[in-house]
């Protein structure tokens, strides 16, 4: 699975809010900001992983094919007369 994907770039971003608020206030330089941003990026790609997995569906059980009847032999057949 790519992690440039758009729902791995999308949960990467709605992790890297906090880190660009934090980074806007004040808390983190400029160069601790870049260097989280990463990271976020890492999570989201581990967090739409895990939700794939748990999320995917059962493969489906394999279909019994039905065997065509079988035709009476001469002696299972009706009893002439």
């Amino acid at each position: 699975m790519s992690p440039f994907r758009w729902d791995v770039l999308l949960v990467g971003f709605v992790l890297a809010v906090p880190v660009l608020a934090l980074g806007l206030r004040g808390d983190f330089s400029t160069e601790e900001m870049v260097s989280r941003l990463p990271w976020c990026l890492l999570a989201g790609w581990v967090v739409v992983a895990l939700v794939r997995a748990v999320a995917a569906p059962p493969k489906p059980a394999p279909k019994r094919r039905r065997r065509p009847a079988a035709r009476p032999t001469p002696a299972e057949g009706p009893e002439p007369g």
